[in-house]
């Protein structure tokens, strides 16, 4: 039996199949098909200014990286726009240290720079330590995802106000977009479900603009793309991830996906069409600043200061 051709170019030899849209793929037509959507995402919903210094939140992991390639690759095409590596470190031993290495060198190869912004330095504590004290407490009704997630988009904000950027670029896939979706849901969470969006809305001088060019990019995709390119990424899973929520849902999407190919899909552009609707039900949040750190927050004390406040 003879191998499957690719469908775009009807000469090489497919390796991947796309079951949502029915393509046979060869490994070059694969990369370009992924470079050639972010670009359409990054038009679709306005994403970049010709002029923008973008900061780009780089983990080390297989999305952050693919997303670092693909848009120093469009860098040659925009020669104005700047871009900035930004890395946060939690302080998570043995596992934190390789992703700082492995994003460094990325970094190197491309030429861009590459800004670490420490817990350590910005909170006073690493999450190791901001875990083990909770602990010792006994709290125990919050993860150390439900930590590091509040923490890390607090500190991932302030790295971007120092490296002076106009919007950070996180490479939050289509699984993720999808998985935060679900798990606003059922947490009844109506005003995040609202905020939840591909380019965030401006409501704060203090808030650098979000972007997310792989918010059309299904996670194993974004995965393939780093292989086939040969991108150096790490691939081990964080210590602290079998406690979050999200590994369930996850999974719960992924055997839905397996069995109705594209429902990922569906449910992001059905969010896509109910956004408006939504934002008119959601609250608008009157943003002040927070007494204890000065960052913008919708409470007196922003939620970052109280998480801080329960390790101290």
């Amino acid at each position: 039996m003879n191998a499957a051709v690719c469908s775009a170019c009807k000469t090489k030899e497919a390796f991947f199949y796309r079951q949502y849209s029915g393509e046979r793929l060869c490994k070059k037509c694969f990369t370009q098909s992924i470079e050639a959507k972010v670009r359409a995402t990054i038009t679709r919903y306005h994403m970049l200014n010709f002029d923008d210094h973008l900061a780009v939140a780089v983990s080390g992991g297989k999305d952050s990286l693919s997303l670092l390639h693909i848009l120093a690759k469009l860098k040659r095409s925009r020669p104005k726009t700047n871009l900035t590596a930004v890395t946060v470190d939690e302080g998570i031993k043995g596992y934190r240290d390789e992703a700082l290495d492995i994003a460094a060198t990325n970094c190197k190869q491309l030429d861009i720079p590459h800004y670490i912004v420490s817990f350590k330095e910005l909170y006073g504590f690493t999450l190791d330590e901001m875990i083990f004290r909770a602990r010792e407490k006994g709290q125990t009704e919050l993860t150390a995802c439900a930590y590091c997630g509040v923490l890390r988009r607090k500190a991932i904000n302030a790295g971007a106000r120092q490296v002076k950027a106009d919007k950070i670029a996180t490479a939050h896939t289509l699984d993720d977009e999808v998985q935060t979706v679900l798990m606003n849901i059922f947490h009844g969470d109506i005003a995040r479900l609202a905020k939840e969006k591909p380019v965030t809305t401006e409501v704060h001088p203090l808030f650098v603009q979000k972007i997310k060019p792989f918010c059309e990019i299904p996670e194993k995709e974004s995965a393939l793309y780093a292989y086939v390119k040969k991108i150096t990424f790490q691939d081990t899973p964080c210590p602290y991830a079998s406690e979050a929520l999200r590994n369930d849902i996850r999974g719960m999407l992924n055997r839905m996906e397996e069995k109705h190919a594209g429902t990922k899909f569906t449910v992001f552009k059905a969010l896509e069409r109910l956004r408006p609707a939504l934002e008119e039900t959601a609250k608008k949040e009157d943003f002040k600043v927070c007494v204890e750190c000065g960052e913008p927050s919708a409470l007196v004390l922003c939620k970052a200061c109280e998480l801080l406040g329960h390790v101290r």
